[in-house]
């Protein structure tokens, strides 16, 4: 009877022991706050059970994914595979580009946005699109859940209204929406726009937001503030500091009032570290646990006044595969479903992997048209997007670049997006320096349907060129090219673009240096000048393109492919010497790097004439050393500029180009050649072949390529020196 009185008296003492529960908050401060996953390691070891989480920035993000369902070591593991520096930056492959970006706008080293006519500056370094990408792919297993109250751990975030300066609690909503403008560094993301308000970095108002967790329950407060204070004066060597410094202002005059309401506080010392020290992961977390575990005995002292524990590890593994039955979109006003879609690459019916779906949504970020793109699988096999279209519309673009047969150039661009119609934009360069140019391109994309556009383009030279008649060795030829073209485009499997079109294009070219031809009744006119072509001609074109380079220079891996096709159909032949003719060029290339450094490049590139051409100017011309040589002339490396002429050529070259410091490069290329009316010649293909070398060093700069090349050809001996700077255009 004495032990079931016991035994009864014990029970109702359990029963009536009230549980504890324990909020945890977690700082911000960017990269530092790789410390609070080593935190909730040491917190997890000890046996304390998280009931509600509430953090701000990088507090906001690591606590969203422990309140989601993942442990601890699951996040070590997650945080340790990132690649920051890509995620923060918005870097995404090259082949996500449209082929209308590829073409037209790889050539500015700046690039500002127009606002209210005004010239500006951008928000920030990233509209934070790969931040939601991955906050999107790590929380997919919680899609559903809008109310934070209703995660395995209730949650809670702080975000700053840029508009009037308060804090936003943030606890409902689309979790990664809400983390990624939590975590909004000023000029490191974009601010996000949540319910109309324009939101960033909660740290600027509410950098440890004990209060807000206190208010959903919590008996006891662990705090983890990753924060070291104001910086000396000497330590403000940077802009990132100095932002610091100006937002922890008003994070610190709070702080030790905040302490008052912490039962527990850790704080790691990372003096040594700023908030983009994502190089120092594994220093972080050492020290997070270190500081932790000096508060063992008081965690696990909680722990064991907590009557039960974390139940069984919530699944957090993506679908791998899904089924798309529907697809709705929210928020496209300028870009049509077609334009959407098509850069998408997605239709219904579609089956796709989720990284396959997250390249889908890299592709239509690319375009440069929208803030951010928010998108959700639905029970019912939906998927669901919720496009931010970007405010700006016009921007103007700069370069500048130097190349000797161009000389100098400064570049000037503006770009204007659906002005005329949905999907459009128009780009027009006026280039100016030693040889004036302009570019003029309108494009209406349509997406999967087919796609219409207009060019036009006046390109201007004058050079020094090797010459076979007239008993000169060399002639100062002057070169203009006006281009008008119209064409329709189609692109499929964002691969391959074809295109058709008419053209019309006036070409003169002349110099002052002879009087005649040999053989020709072409002579001088009275000015002096003697014109090998000043005629207008009416044109049918058509292509084909691929290009899957993974860089427009310095090419690592990727392919390209571009085939061009031109039919003379009519001019005004001023020599009196056309025949209706065509012509056939392709260029293709492969690249593929070794050892990460050692990249070996293949180009090939042959021309042929169709019909009977008896116009100088419009033969091929191969020589020189450029990127942006237009019409019939070919570079060669070996020879100089346009030295070799004839109607038909056929060139293949191998380049080896050995990364040896980050950006920095050597390179060798062989290359051979075969100029003349029958490339075939009766069967002897290698007999009168063309050789040329090349060594040179090339540095990838914000500017472009900066590149000096030393060329040769064992057939003769003169040698050659190249030197560019920037992006060619």
């Amino acid at each position: 009877m004495f032990l079931f009185s016991v035994a009864i008296s014990f029970s109702q003492e359990v029963s009536e022991k009230k549980d504890v529960k324990v909020g945890l908050v977690l700082s911000g401060g960017g990269a530092k706050g790789l410390a609070h996953v080593a935190v909730l390691k040491v917190l997890e070891e000890a046996g304390i059970r998280v009931d509600y989480i509430g953090g701000t920035s990088m507090g906001a993000i690591v606590g969203a994914l422990y309140a989601s369902g993942y442990s601890a070591s699951q996040l070590d593991s997650i945080v340790r595979k990132i690649d920051f520096n890509r995620i923060l930056t918005d870097q995404t492959p090259r082949k996500s580009k449209p082929f209308y970006e590829k073409e037209s706008g790889e050539k500015y080293a700046l690039t500002l946005p127009i606002i209210y006519k005004k010239v500006g500056i951008p928000k920030a370094i990233s509209e934070g699109q790969n931040v939601l990408n991955l906050l999107t792919k790590l929380t997919e297993h919680v899609g559903d859940i809008t109310n934070f109250n209703e995660l395995p751990i209730p949650f809670v975030c702080i975000a700053t209204n840029l508009e009037t300066g308060k804090q936003v609690i943030l606890d409902k909503g689309f979790l990664p929406e809400a983390v990624k403008a939590s975590g909004s560094f000023p000029t490191l993301l974009a601010p996000v726009e949540i319910d109309g308000k324009l939101l960033t970095d909660g740290g600027i108002v509410n950098n440890f937001p004990v209060d807000e967790v206190k208010a959903m329950g919590a008996d006891i407060i662990i705090g983890v503030d990753i924060q070291s204070g104001l910086d000396k004066k000497e330590n403000l060597d940077s802009a990132v500091k100095i932002l610091n410094q100006i937002v922890g202002f008003q994070m610190y005059k709070t702080l030790e009032s905040k302490y008052q309401n912490v039962d527990v506080l850790i704080k790691p010392d990372l003096t040594d570290y700023n908030v983009v020290s994502f190089d120092k992961v594994s220093e972080i977390m050492i020290e997070g646990d270190r500081s932790s575990r000096e508060k063992f005995d008081q965690l696990k002292a909680i722990a064991k006044n907590q009557i039960s524990h974390r139940s069984s590890i919530i699944k957090t593994n993506q679908i791998q595969k899904y089924h798309i039955k529907n697809i709705s979109i929210e928020g496209n006003q300028n870009y049509t479903r077609a334009y959407i879609l098509g850069k998408l690459n997605l239709k219904k019916q579609d089956t796709t992997s989720y990284n396959r779906l997250i390249e889908s949504i890299n592709n239509l970020f690319a375009t440069g048209n929208f803030e951010n793109i928010q998108y959700k699988m639905l029970d019912s096999n939906v998927l669901s997007l919720k496009v931010k279209e970007h405010r700006i519309a016009n921007y103007l673009q700069l370069g500048a670049h130097f190349d000797d047969l161009y000389k100098t150039g400064i570049l000037i661009n503006s770009t204007s997006k659906h002005l005329l119609n949905k999907n459009d934009v128009l780009s027009a360069d006026l280039i100016l320096g030693d040889n004036i140019r302009y570019n003029f391109n309108y494009f209406i994309d349509n997406g999967f349907y087919t796609s219409f556009g207009i060019k036009s383009r006046y390109n201007s030279f004058n050079s020094n060129v090797n010459f076979d008649d007239a008993n000169v060795n060399k002639i100062n030829l002057v070169y203009e090219d006006f281009t008008n073209q119209i064409y329709f485009q189609t692109v499929f499997s964002r691969k391959f673009a074809i295109g058709i079109g008419g053209e019309h294009k006036h070409l003169k070219a002349f110099t002052e240096t002879i009087s005649s031809l040999d053989n020709t009744n072409i002579t001088a006119s009275r000015n002096k000048r003697l014109n090998f072509d000043n005629s207008d001609y009416l044109n049918l074109i058509a292509y084909l393109k691929l290009d899957t380079y993974n860089k427009k220079y310095f090419q690592k891996n990727g392919a390209f492919l571009d085939v061009d096709f031109r039919w003379f159909l009519s001019s005004s032949d001023y020599n009196n010497n056309f025949n209706s003719f065509s012509q056939l060029k392709g260029k293709a290339g492969f690249a593929h790097t070794f050892f990460n450094a050692l990249t070996a490049h293949f180009n090939t590139e042959a021309g042929i004439t169709i019909g009977e051409n008896e116009n100088r100017a419009l033969d091929y011309n191969v020589g020189g050393y450029g990127e942006n040589f237009i019409n019939t002339f070919i570079p060669f490396y070996g020879y100089d500029f346009a030295e070799l002429n004839a109607n038909s050529f056929l060139k293949s070259g191998l380049t080896l180009r050995f990364e040896f410091l980050p950006k920095n490069y050597f390179s060798a290329t062989a290359n051979f050649a075969r100029v003349g009316k029958d490339l075939f010649n009766k069967g002897k293909i290698f007999e009168n072949t063309k050789t040329g070398y090349m060594l040179g060093y090339g540095l990838d700069t914000f500017l472009g390529p900066v590149e000096i090349n030393y060329t040769w050809s064992p057939d003769h001996n003169l040698k050659y020196w190249y030197f560019n700077v920037g992006y060619w255009f």
